[in-house]
């Protein structure tokens, strides 16, 4: 399998006993710092998408039903007075119960504490919310009340997003200059050890990119068979992973499942390895013959 035919005895090289397990162990890092990236991500991109333009308004528990409806009455009309307001309504004391089910128990249990009233705010599309203000009417007309601007901590969220994508960037190019210099160095102990087979090679009529084709494809070779080595065990973490996330759906932590396409963007992955080593032999056969012959 992946084994190119070749004028040049290559199959006795070294580069074929180590190259195709440093590029499954590169591959299998590969696939886990991309598959992180990709979940987060998703993530956070689920999380703008739902809280973007949105903001939340708690108003303390009332000694009564009719002071809490009083209260939510109030602070309707205030955030439906306010011009970058597009849409506000209270959120039923069964959602509530529900979101703090993970952590509270039954709801049946959650119901019989004194549940602060929450309304969802939706601002409309490019207004600018002065955000202090809002919250200093509403506490001048609903004592209590406070305004959870998720902008502030969705802007945060997606600062470490954007670190975490540049840091697995770092680690996926740390990963490509390993893998480049592995085959520049196994490349130029395989033109060493055939050097006089190459020279022969010359002598016949060989050009020195037929020459560098031989190298190119069993690099080639070489590196697919290792990145579908590297790739199994990498899908498999990824597996056991998102079946230990399936046990914990409902509560606290968010989807860390991968979506179709991000199964495609990893499977991919140890092609792009093996032509980046393809290429990497290729250019440094070309280079040394040149300075050779």
């Amino acid at each position: 399998m992946f084994a190119p035919r070749s004028d040049l005895p290559l199959d006795r090289d070294p580069l074929g006993r180590f190259l195709p397990w440093l590029i499954a162990f590169m591959v299998y890092l590969a696939v886990l710092a991309l598959a992180g990236v990709l979940v987060i991500n998703g993530t956070a991109g689920r999380w703008e998408r739902g809280l973007g333009g949105t903001v939340t308004v708690q108003i303390a528990p009332a000694d009564s039903a009719e002071a809490a409806g009083v209260r939510l009455r109030a602070a309707l009309d205030v955030l439906r007075a306010t011009p970058e307001v597009a849409h506000a309504e209270p959120i039923p004391e069964s959602r509530i119960a529900a979101l703090l089910e993970p952590w509270l128990g039954e709801i049946d249990a959650a119901l019989d504490l004194p549940l602060p009233r929450l309304i969802d705010v939706r601002l409309k599309p490019g207004g600018d919310l002065d955000a202090e203000d809002l919250a200093m009417r509403l506490a001048a007309a609903v004592p209590g009340a406070a305004l959870d601007d998720h902008r502030v901590w969705l802007d945060r969220l997606l600062r470490l997003v954007h670190t975490v994508e540049v840091l697995a960037g770092v680690i996926l190019a740390l990963i490509g200059l390993v893998i480049a210099g592995t085959v520049v160095y196994a490349t130029r102990s395989g033109l060493a050890v055939h050097l006089d087979a190459i020279e022969v090679l010359h002598l016949i009529g060989a050009q020195d990119s037929y020459v560098a084709r031989q190298f190119a494809d069993r690099a080639l070779a070489l590196s697919l068979r290792g990145g579908a080595i590297g790739l199994l065990p990498g899908v498999a973490t990824l597996i056991g992973i998102d079946q230990l996330a399936a046990r914990l759906q409902g509560g606290p932590l968010p989807d860390l499942a991968l979506a179709p396409a991000h199964w495609v963007i990893l499977a991919v992955l140890p092609i792009v390895v093996a032509v980046i080593a393809m290429l990497t032999a290729r250019v440094t056969v070309m280079r040394n013959l040149a300075s050779m012959f």
